[in-house]
């Protein structure tokens, strides 16, 4: 902020430091090479000026409604700041033919700098009281920034990068105006005093240092105006907080100072007319102006030459002393009121906005008129500021009597809050952790579905990536994601650049965020990975502006008609991924429209197209909260329905009424069940890096599900053959998505059918333990749905229950010595409960292999029961089968029951049910979705039995039976009231090995159906 006062009144006792030397009389009557312009005079309509310039700055910081153009009090002190420095230095350099540089600065640190870092200093201790970790670390470059004079290019930095955009907003935001201004100082006085060199030996000096000076200032003026108007074209935010572009502004004040006003003698009318028609306008601007005013640019013309024309309207013509009039603009901005808030101006502007921020990071969002009241509180500290310490040091003759000590009061004020900052700031980085990168290898797995995000327990421990890392967790897609001034994004291919099989990730930043996915699921598969992404720019066709730019985003258009050309001329890709943030506008039917003229080219291009459905958009910066409840994360849990609003596409394709495009999501694992809110951190995963965009950990994490969605939804073929390695040390032996026609039988070369009500030569009456059913191979009872599941329903006809009951062909799936089998379905129980669900009993398990044989060894070749469920209730269980068939270390024929789970949805959605045999550990362990609920260990019975249960081949089973004595025990049997028809539904089963070697080879099956008395308890 120009906060530059002119001299005030002389007190009697000595004259201010800054008052020039004297000058004779003659000197000041304004001959043509006198002091002027335009005499040392104090001006108190320039400081009345600086009130109103000050008032509308802090009525916009308010938020007052009808004041929204109140940022042009800015504008009002860079002209005013051009003014006086000009005038100042031009009158010493007439004066004295030389501008003393060392007395010029000090006399600026000791007037500017010392109230400066006692706000700079009240905000970083303050800082570390009233916000969290991260937002404290961001404060305290903030504060070495200001300090420093160089707060307006951080902020520029920071605004300028879209993807550094939602971090709250910085309690010293304001100083970038005070940046500006000692930047302008430390260019403005040298220059001067280079070219008061030059015309030093001038005959007529004051004639020639102004004419100098003023060429140099009008080519400045230009040059800056320009550049001005470039960058707000093509950057805001560079335009409004660059020193080059706002230079013009103190020109034009220069100007005043420098051109010969003072030999005019203009009519008064004209004055008046002057004067309060720059004070109108000025009030015009803040009225009408408003955030969607292209700013600087043309528009802030304006508040700069009105500003003038107040200025100009009160300078003194040839002979006159003072040109106020009773009538003049300057007559009401010399009053006692107007130039009592000037003077309190600079303290005022430097507290107010600090109290405002940070007393909304301790109360949340305030309304205006709380905002106006901390805005009025503000008054105080900034009373108290110019009382004892401004006030002070501008007027001791200690300090002033030599310029070094001023300098020295500078400094001071310079390195106090420098020190205080790095203190603070490295006090927070400890408290915090690394800021280094997070290794992505040494991540958990994800689960590839289910409603847990990862495929394991996560265990106690601090979030990953840490709150300090989640900020820089950016996708490693070097400058992929192009800026909004770029029209053109680079090659970027990525992975196996030289395949001519590519996925191409389409979008932006929503769609950059899963860049490191995407990679690995192409590279899984020898392909190249294409990314076309831009920030801030929607995939529909839509018209919107850019934030950074301020403007239409002219930049968006162009980029998006050069990737849908590109992908129509490139060789067709396997797959194209597209995402997009779905809040570009509210208005359903345009955007149906803007989708369907990009749908329609990447359509005729002939590849497979997924949607990723939006992800959520907390609206908060979800890492500086986690950095202030670092135990308790769900204190930064945010709302559902702000976040998560239904997807206009994703919804447009469920329905049918986008052909060719495939929908895919993951917002049931982001933010699952249907409460108010959304978890900002899962599994000690932290999900988001700002307000809006996932962290890279987050999106890796997610890759087997969004591998598991695209191959579920027929966009990608299978990564890996049976015996292939999986990564993370798995080698998988089976893997069956059920992919196929609807109604047809799954796939032979995995599954055998069990028929009949028992196996050939069982001596017993019904499968198991009394079922009813009849078990056939009628796709009535066992087929695919068509769209990536396997349903198993039994049905009723004539009274007579008939089901089905699938086997692998295969059943020598066991654990490698000392190494660890893992069994896996995706299940979704029938949708069935109460009265009409009695009797229901599917089932997902294991027998040993020997049972192939005709061996009748049950239970003591082992059973795995991985998944059951009866009756319809919101429960399951898992078991283990072993030694005999009464008693013994398994407690036959109950067996080593895990009791029921709850799982209220068990019946409505898919979940994850898994268990693995580790030898190596001496246990078998059962999973619901990634959560172990279960355990048997070695030592809970002999080791014979153990080996003898565990350690050999197995096969896998698939069955809904009907009635049984475990659905009685539960107490109910199938009766009238069971109602057929409600299938199990199957969307995956996997089996993969990990550690030692891997054992067995696909001997398929050996002897065909075995006999024997089959297991008596499980569901077979």
């Amino acid at each position: 902020m120009p906060f530059l006062l002119a001299p005030g009144p002389r007190r009697k006792r000595s004259a201010p430091a800054s008052t020039p030397p004297p000058v004779p009389p003659a000197r000041r009557s304004g001959g043509e090479s006198g002091p002027s312009p335009h005499r040392s005079a104090f001006r108190p309509d320039i400081e009345g000026l600086r009130a109103v310039a000050v008032l509308a700055v802090l009525a916009f910081h308010a938020e007052i409604p009808g004041l929204a153009g109140g940022f042009v009090g800015v504008d009002v002190f860079f002209v005013i700041s051009g003014y006086l420095i000009t005038g100042l230095l031009v009158r010493e350099a007439i004066n004295t033919g030389r501008i003393r540089l060392g007395d010029f600065f000090s006399r600026r640190a000791r007037r500017l700098l010392p109230s400066a870092a006692v706000v700079l200093a009240a905000v970083a201790v303050a800082g570390a009281w009233l916000t969290v970790p991260l937002r404290r670390t961001d404060l305290e470059y903030d504060v070495l920034a200001a300090a420093l004079s160089v707060a307006n290019w951080r902020f520029v930095s920071q605004r300028t990068d879209y993807l550094a955009a939602g971090h709250d907003q910085s309690p010293l935001l304001h100083f970038w105006s005070l940046a500006v201004e000692e930047q302008f100082y430390l260019f403005w006085a040298p220059l001067l005093a280079v070219v008061v060199l030059f015309a030093a030996r001038a005959v007529r000096r004051g004639r020639a240092v102004r004419a100098v000076v003023a060429l140099v200032t009008g080519a400045l003026v230009l040059g800056s105006f320009a550049l001005s108007l470039h960058w707000t074209e093509h950057s805001v935010s560079l335009a409004y907080l660059g020193t080059p572009s706002r230079v013009w502004q103190f020109g034009v004040g220069a100007l005043l100072a420098l051109l010969p006003w003072h030999l005019l003698r203009g009519p008064r009318p004209l004055r008046l007319l002057c004067g309060w028609g720059g004070a109108a306008a000025i009030g015009w601007c803040v009225v009408a102006f408003d955030a969607s005013t292209p700013y600087p640019g043309y528009a802030a013309l304006v508040p700069t030459l009105a500003t003038a024309a107040v200025i100009l309207a009160a300078i003194p013509g040839r002979g006159e002393r003072n040109v106020q009039g009773a009538y003049g603009v300057g007559r009401l901005l010399a009053g006692r009121a107007p130039r009592a808030v000037g003077r309190l101006s600079y303290n005022l502007y430097l507290w107010h906005w600090p109290v405002l921020v940070l007393a909304e990071a301790r109360l949340g969002t305030l309304g205006w008129p709380a905002r106006t009241a901390l805005t009025l509180a503000a008054v105080l500290p900034a009373l108290a500021t110019m009382r004892w310490v401004e006030q002070p040091l501008r007027r001791s003759r200690t300090v002033s009597e030599l310029p070094r000590r001023g300098l020295a009061v500078g400094v001071s004020a310079i390195v106090l809050p420098v020190a205080l900052a790095l203190v603070v700031g490295t006090a927070t980085l400890h408290l915090m952790g690394p800021a280094t990168p997070v290794d992505v290898k040494g991540l958990p797995p994800g689960a590839a579905l289910g409603p847990s995000l990862l495929g394991a327990p996560s265990g106690d421990g601090p979030v990953v990536p840490n709150p300090a890392q989640a900020r820089k967790d950016f996708p490693p897609d070097r400058n992929c994601q192009v800026a909004p001034e770029v029209t053109r994004s680079p090659e970027c291919l990525f992975g196996a650049v030289d395949s001519p099989d590519r996925i191409v990730l389409l979008g932006d930043s929503h769609a950059g965020q899963w860049f490191s996915p995407m990679l690995a699921i192409a590279s899984q598969r020898g392909w190249a990975l294409q990314e076309l992404v831009k920030q801030g720019c929607p995939l529909p066709q839509l018209a919107v502006d850019s934030p950074q730019l301020g403007r239409a985003y002219r930049e968006c258009d162009t980029w998006r008609a050069d990737a849908l050309e590109r992908l129509r001329t490139q060789p067709k890709p396997q797959l194209i991924v597209i995402a997009s943030l779905n809040r570009y506008t509210t208005d359903p039917e345009l955007l149906a429209a803007a989708w369907e003229k990009t749908l329609g080219p990447l359509r005729a291009i002939g590849a497979p197209i997924v949607y990723i459905e939006d992800t959520p958009v907390p609206g908060t910066d979800i890492p500086a909260c986690v950095s202030g409840a670092p135990d308790d994360v769900a204190a930064c849990a945010f709302k559902r329905a702000e976040a998560v609003p239904a997807d206009p596409l994703a919804r447009r394709i469920a329905a049918g009424a986008v052909p060719g495009v495939r929908a895919i999501g993951v917002n049931p694992v982001l933010c699952p069940g249907d409460g108010p809110t959304c978890p900002a951190v899962r599994d000690r995963i932290l999900l988001y890096r700002d307000d809006a965009h996932l962290t890279n950990v987050a999106a890796v994490v997610l890759t087997p599900r969004l591998e598991r969605l695209l191959t579920d939804a027929g966009a990608l073929p299978a990564a890996t053959a049976p015996g292939a390695s999986v990564g993370d040390g798995w080698t998988e032996l089976l893997r069956d998505d059920f992919e196929g026609p609807a109604g047809s039988r799954p796939s032979p070369a995995n599954w055998q059918y069990d028929l009949g009500t028992c196996y050939p030569g069982c001596p017993a009456p019904q499968w198991g333990t009394g079922e009813i059913e009849t078990m056939t191979d009628s796709t009535d009872n066992v087929r695919l749905d068509g769209k990536g599941a396997l349903e198993i329903v039994p049905t009723r006809k004539d009274g007579a229950w008939s089901s089905g009951r699938i086997e692998t062909v295969r059943s020598d799936f066991a654990p490698p010595p000392g190494g660890v089998l893992r069994i896996e379905a995706s299940i979704a129980l029938p949708d069935v409960t109460g009265p009409k669900a009695a009797g229901y009993w599917p089932a997902f398990w294991t027998l040993g292999a020997e049972l192939r044989d005709g061996y009748t060894g049950w239970p003591g070749v082992g059973e795995l029961d991985v998944m059951e469920s009866v009756n319809g209730r919101d429960t399951v269980f898992g078991s283990m089968h072993c030694g005999v068939l009464e008693g013994g270390p398994c407690d036959e024929p109950v067996g080593l029951t895990s009791g029921p789970q709850a799982c209220a949805t068990c019946r409505t959605e898919f979940h994850a049910y898994a268990v693995e045999v580790d030898l190596g550990a001496g246990e078998v362990r059962w999973y619901l979705d990634g959560r172990v609920y279960h355990r048997v260990s070695a030592g809970q019975m002999d080791a014979g039995t153990w080996k003898r249960a565990v350690d050999h081949g197995v096969f896998l089973i698939l069955n809904v039976a009907i009635g049984g004595k475990l659905p009685v025990a539960d107490g109910a049997t199938a009766g009238p009231g069971t109602e057929p028809g409600h299938p199990m539904r199957v969307d995956q089963v996997t089996v993969k090995v990990k550690g030692g070697a891997v054992r067995g080879g696909g001997s398929g099956p050996r002897s065909g159906p075995v006999s024997g008395s089959g297991p008596v308890s499980g569901s077979g």
